[in-house]
């Protein structure tokens, strides 16, 4: 008897479980709107380079099916369909390409993000946060409303051992050197504390001159650079021309010959997606920034 009793109740739970299996997941966004998902989505829209680049890392290149022209990285997001900018998205052709899920962030203008909502279109929203921490969390949601969580705790691992062990080589450090980190290459536009550089500079053992200012970017003047006098100074370029175009302009100035970066040499270019785009690639950041303020804690690099 019991035994009918069991092979009748697995009999029912074969039936129900692919009904309960497919109900919608519940998720919700940085905005507070509630996203029902049934099924891995198979044609994805992101309006940020940063989620292009989690949505290639968690394996979903092949599924994102417009990018913003901002999208340039991994080089095959640049093949997509561009459906505008991060502040000026086309509606139309976002809606034209059928979407079933779109990837948005805090930085797209709020009346973008409401008129996609009264369109039904099934948009899903992020807060970026300032840190390093908000990355992974970023990526951890965005493997949810993806269905590829099991990927997206895998990255999250990695990148978590890797800033380990860049914390790991820089323990114990008694010195920390003062950054100013040139944001358009000429001239003195910096980041402030509410930027993921100020985050990455603290992690690498630094002290970003700028940090006392509650601002994302922000621009010094040149009494305010005199008087930080900065150890370092950290060029972000989107090519080694360009860099070195700012770094002539820094050694140009009669004004900044006596600040120990410009004296010493200590001018360094770091790609600035690199340092501005957060996603995976913010960990190659943070081991370039650790190595330039500390060279002595690693190995060189090949």
């Amino acid at each position: 008897m019991k035994k009918t009793i069991l092979i009748c109740l697995s009999l029912l739970w074969g039936l129900l479980s692919p009904v309960w299996g497919n109900q919608d997941k519940v998720i919700t966004d940085d905005l507070g709107h509630t996203f029902h998902l049934q099924r891995s989505p198979q044609r994805i829209i992101s309006l940020a380079p940063n989620i292009t680049e989690i949505l290639f890392a968690l394996e979903l290149g092949d599924h994102t099916i417009g990018v913003t022209r901002y999208c340039d990285y991994p080089p095959k997001a640049s093949t997509k369909e561009v459906i505008g900018g991060m502040l000026d998205p086309n509606i139309e052709k976002i809606q034209a390409l059928n979407p079933d899920l779109i990837i948005a962030f805090r930085g797209n203008p709020l009346r973008i993000l409401k008129r996609l909502h009264s369109l039904d279109l099934p948009v899903f929203v992020l807060q970026m946060g300032t840190s390093l921490e908000s990355v992974f969390s970023v990526i951890q949601k965005i493997g949810t409303v993806t269905l590829k969580r099991p990927q997206a705790q895998r990255l999250v691992h990695f990148l978590k051992e890797r800033a380990h062990q860049i914390q790991l080589n820089l323990q114990g450090v008694q010195k920390k050197p003062q950054v100013f980190i040139s944001l358009h290459g000429k001239g003195f536009w910096t980041s402030g504390e509410e930027s993921f550089i100020h985050d990455l500079i603290q992690k690498a053992q630094a002290i970003n001159i700028a940090g006392s200012i509650s601002r994302r970017w922000l621009l010094f003047n040149r009494e305010q650079i005199l008087h930080e006098d900065p150890d370092i100074i950290i060029i972000l370029s989107r090519s080694k021309k360009q860099f070195t175009e700012a770094k002539e302009w820094f050694q140009s100035r009669d004004y900044l010959q006596n600040i120990r970066a410009v004296k010493k040499n200590r001018i360094y270019f770091m790609d600035e997606d690199l340092a501005t785009r957060p996603g995976p690639r913010l960990l190659k950041a943070l081991s370039q920034l650790a190595r330039i303020c500390h060279p002595e804690r690693f190995h060189p690099t090949p």
